[in-house]
């Protein structure tokens, strides 16, 4: 005798008497098999233990289909650009007009997609543990390799690579230190600090002369002064949103003691 007719109408007593309580109804059938859909629970006790395994294979399933979401692609993209990228940059001394077009045309692909890939993600929920992980990465490979080859063909000063990929690098070790006491939401200068960077290192990866190229100079200083003051303003940030932490786990632990 399966059970099933008692849960289902109630059952006579002694039909409830030999399902037992468990068996009474779908409720608490349901609860003696945690996990467990409804039709598993009236099968019967040998059905209950495969269902779960179902259940999280059709989970790890659902998972593994959000990997390939738009956000997601959008973001691989930017990192296969970026070989792409250095080797338009390289071609023939890197002095290549069209050479460095193309590379340009990479530049800018990239950092479009870097405004879409996120907006997309948050838009429609298909924010992925993938994504969190490799669209910063995308980002920072993407600019600094812009930043270091414009160095090492002598068109970018090193030490203005060296602040923006210390900048870019240190807030980002500085998020994973302070994690545990909340997220540093981005802010509107780090928006436009992004976006000076992107059109400064563009204007600096095409081959520009006259007004334009010296049009690039004083946007790229303006987008190395929204790169120092977003950083100190990133930890100005860091320490307040850690002190409030460490407080609130205080206030806790000595409210846990009373």
């Amino acid at each position: 005798m399966t059970g099933a007719p008692a849960s289902a109408a109630g059952g006579s007593p002694s039909a409830k008497g030999a399902t037992g309580a468990p068996g009474a109804s779908g409720a608490s059938g349901a609860s003696s098999a945690p996990g467990t859909s409804g039709a598993s629970a009236e099968s019967g006790a040998p059905e209950g233990p495969k269902t779960p395994r179902g259940g999280k294979l059709g989970a790890a399933a659902v998972n593994q289909a959000s990997l390939w979401n738009i956000a997601n692609i959008l973001t691989m993209i930017r990192l296969v650009l970026v070989p792409g990228f250095v080797a338009l940059m390289l071609a023939d001394g890197g002095y290549d007009p069209a050479m460095r077009a193309w590379a340009w045309a990479a530049f800018a692909v990239a950092m479009i997609t870097d405004i879409f890939d996120g907006h997309l993600a948050r838009t429609y929920n298909l924010v992925t543990d993938f994504g969190k992980i490799a669209d910063p990465i995308a980002d920072k490979a993407i600019m600094g390799a812009a930043l270091v080859c414009l160095s090492a063909l002598d068109d970018l000063p090193w030490w203005v690579t060296f602040v923006i990929l210390g900048r870019e690098l240190g807030v980002t070790l500085l998020r994973f230190v302070v994690i545990r006491y909340g997220v540093i939401p981005a802010s509107r200068g780090g928006k436009l600090k992004t976006l000076a960077q992107g059109t400064a290192v563009g204007m600096y990866i095409l081959p520009l002369t006259g007004a334009l190229a010296s049009l690039r100079f004083w946007v790229m200083g303006v987008a190395i002064v929204l790169t120092v003051v977003t950083g100190l303003d990133y930890v100005r940030q860091a320490v307040v949103l850690r002190r409030r932490g460490i407080a609130e786990r205080r206030a806790a632990a000595a409210e846990a003691e009373r």
